[in-house]
Formats: C-alpha cells, sequence, structure tokens
C-alpha cells in the first residue's frame, strides 16, 4: 500500500521549510519499517521507489513547482527511471535522503535522488519527468516561466546525458 501517512507528515512538515533554488537539494530522513522490507529483511527494491516520491514531493512544493502544478492544471508523470542499488537498508535502520533536479532539456525535467547510511550511498535513481496538460507534455521553458526561474539550464552532467542517449537506443515498442 501507498504510504499516505508517511508523504502527509512529510508535506506538513516541509510545508513552511525555507523555499530552494531550482537547484537546490532537499534532505529528508526516513526510516525503513517492517512493512517496507522483503523476505531478506531490507528495503524492499519496489518499495525504494515509492520512499524516493517522499523526497521528491516536497522538493518540488519547496521549488513552486507544486504551486505552478495547481495553478496551471498541470500534472507530473515520470518518464523513465535508472537505479543503482549499493548497499542494503535494513529493517528499522535510519537514512537520509537527498533530492535534486539536476537539469532539463526542451522536454524533460531531470531529478536525481539518493538514499544514505552515514557516508555510505546505498542507492541512487535518476528521473526522467515531465510536467503535462491536456495537450501534452508541457515544455520545460513554459514550467520554468511558471515558477519564476529565469537561469539558464544547468549543463547536465555526463552520466546523465550517457543514460540519456542509450536509453534512446532501446526499441519501442519492446519486442514481442
Amino acid at each position: 500500500m501507498y504510504p499516505f501517512v508517511r508523504m502527509i507528515k512529510e508535506m506538513v512538515k516541509y510545508a513552511k521549510a525555507d523555499p530552494l533554488p531550482v537547484d537546490g537539494v532537499h534532505i529528508s530522513h526516513h526510516r525503513c519499517w517492517p512493512w517496507d522490507i522483503d523476505l531478506w529483511r531490507e528495503l524492499n527494491n519496489g518499495r525504494t521507489l515509492t520512499m524516493y516520491d517522499l523526497g521528491r514531493i516536497p522538493l518540488a512544493g519547496r521549488t513552486g513547482l507544486s504551486r505552478a502544478l495547481i495553478k496551471n492544471r498541470w500534472g507530473l508523470t515520470m518518464a523513465g527511471a535508472s537505479v543503482r542499488y549499493r548497499k542494503r537498508i535494513r529493517t528499522f535502520a535510519r537514512f537520509e535522503m537527498r533530492s535534486r533536479l539536476v537539469g532539463w532539456d526542451g522536454k524533460f525535467f531531470y531529478v536525481e535522488q539518493t538514499m544514505w547510511l552515514g557516508d555510505d550511498c546505498a542507492n541512487q535513481i535518476v528521473y526522467r519527468s515531465a510536467v503535462t496538460d491536456r495537450g501534452g507534455i508541457v515544455s520545460t521553458d513554459r514550467v520554468r516561466t511558471a515558477i519564476g526561474h529565469t537561469g539558464p539550464a544547468p549543463a547536465l552532467p555526463d552520466w546523465v546525458q550517457a543514460w540519456i542517449a542509450a536509453d534512446a537506443t532501446r526499441p519501442w515498442p519492446p519486442e514481442m
């Protein structure tokens, strides 16, 4: 089941937090509960993706994106993700999540999130995200204007550009 109570807690906790610039890092702290684990008593890989919502949604609120979505009747969707797991998060472990926008192109925003156990990174994900309206994908320029960002787009890190290029080679639709 989706962690609605946790999401409400995060939204309330960060509702009055200082605004972040578009390239700011949102830091939050979480615990791996028994209902988050798999058979090996560690954070389930699917639950990890759900837990990342607990960092992305407050990030959107603190950067002004949530207000722009509501005002313009826009939606937010995920168009791709790549995750790397490196260290187990065990039951009852407390971990830190860091969420940040690493850049954008004409259609998509790229968000990086990480979970940390002390100084060790347990996992990392990069998401390709799009803002949508009834007509489809809203250009990133329109979204940036709506949140008041007037600066240039940051250069996407080489590893994100390589992921974009590699993902473009995947056949779509997949072979049957």
